[in-house]
């Protein structure tokens, strides 16, 4: 039965035009967010209800990004003001224009994006039919419903599972980490790149009826998940980036994105 609930849910998304193929899918039901001993934003652990949704299995890429500023540019308009969607002038970014063309700097185009804005994450998951997923989403995916402290259980993170403790933009590629899985079959959701998520960063419980969902508002987002140069505490699936520069607007070295819907 819950196969075939899968496959339907898959032909529907393919048929809406979605990109599917990388993404695992999160069961309905009830988990518990947040913390009660870790830092005062993670704070209090609450549960929190969600209907069914997939998310992606893998970071995006830089490649995956270039192939979307070729079609629609590192610059945006919304509203009659104008926006960045990338941060290519900045020296850590990993996408240039060559010969006319956005590509990925080469042996980085497996690597997770960076220099990416909060505006051009969610624009990139439109593009693709998804959407940026929700701080519960993100940590659902990550955490699962027996309150796991990392994606792969209770185990300190190791240079095996996780990409932390490196030097500035030192990350690896999505895909070299599998024994880092979260329990849905999910990688990288520790370490290697922070994840914009859809919400604004505010005080738990989380509710999504309170504001902070809206695409509109004006405000720090959430990020979560810890980077290639964060060290072993920040990669718990509570934490929220709360010592994180990561001004929306702007991209950053250490802050990538992955789609839901």
């Amino acid at each position: 039965m819950r196969k075939a609930a899968a496959l339907l849910l898959w032909l529907v998304c393919a048929a809406a035009g979605a990109d599917v193929q990388e993404m695992v899918e999160v069961p309905p039901g009830p988990f518990t967010m947040g913390s009660d001993d870790g830092p005062a934003d993670e704070r209090p652990a609450h549960r929190v209800e969600l209907a069914r949704f997939r998310i992606d299995r893998l970071p995006v890429t830089n490649a995956d990004f270039a192939a979307f500023l070729e079609a629609h540019g590192a610059r945006g308009m919304r509203a009659g003001q104008p926006y960045r969607r990338y941060d290519d002038d900045d020296a850590d970014a990993r996408i240039h224009r060559v010969d006319g063309r956005w590509r990925a700097d080469a042996g980085l185009e497996r690597h997770p994006v960076n220099e990416a804005t909060w505006a051009g994450a969610r624009d990139y998951c439109a593009w693709k039919g998804k959407r940026l997923p929700t701080e519960a989403e993100w940590e659902k995916a990550a955490r699962g419903t027996d309150g796991r402290r990392y994606p792969w259980g209770t185990e300190a993170p190791d240079a095996r599972r996780a990409r932390f403790g490196a030097g500035w933009t030192q990350t690896v590629a999505v895909d070299a980490l599998p024994a880092g899985a979260s329990p849905y079959g999910a990688l990288d959701m520790a370490g290697n790149q922070w994840e914009w998520a859809s919400s604004l960063y505010r005080p738990y419980p989380w509710r999504p009826d309170d504001g902070r969902e809206d695409p509109q508002a004006d405000g720090v987002r959430a990020t979560r998940g810890g980077g290639h140069d964060s060290p072993a505490e920040e990669l718990t699936t509570t934490q929220r980036g709360r010592n994180l520069s990561r001004a929306p607007r702007a991209g950053h070295h250490n802050i990538g994105f992955r789609c839901a819907m």
